[in-house]
C-alpha cells in the first residue's frame, strides 16, 4: 500500500479510538496531519486570547521543514502506535 493510502487510512483509523487522546497527542498528530497535507505552517500566530488555535499553530509550527512524506510517516506510525496500545492491532 502507498504511503497516501495508509495516511489516510490513518485518518479514518484513529477515529475508532476506544477513549479521546491525551491533548500532547491531539497536537502531534494534528501537526503531521497538517506537515503531510499542507507542508509548512502559514498565516498569522493566533491570538493569546484564542488558546486552542494557537496551540495548534505551534505544534505546527515545531516541525517547520520536516518533509510531507516523512510527516505522512511520523502521522501513520503515531495512529498505529496509539491503535495497537488500545488493542485495536496485532
Amino acid at each position: 500500500m502507498a504511503l497516501q493510502d495508509d495516511f489516510e487510512k490513518a485518518a479514518v483509523d484513529i477515529k475508532g479510538l476506544p477513549s479521546r487522546p491525551s491533548n500532547k497527542d491531539l497536537l502531534e498528530l494534528y501537526a503531521f496531519f497538517k506537515q503531510g497535507k499542507v507542508g509548512d505552517v502559514s498565516g498569522d500566530r493566533p491570538s493569546k486570547f484564542d488558546l486552542f488555535n494557537r496551540s495548534k499553530h505551534d505544534a505546527w509550527r515545531r516541525i517547520k521543514g520536516m518533509g510531507q512524506e516523512e510527516a505522512m510517516q511520523n502521522y501513520v506510525d503515531k495512529v498505529n502506535h496509539m491503535l495497537t496500545e488500545a488493542g485495536m492491532l496485532d
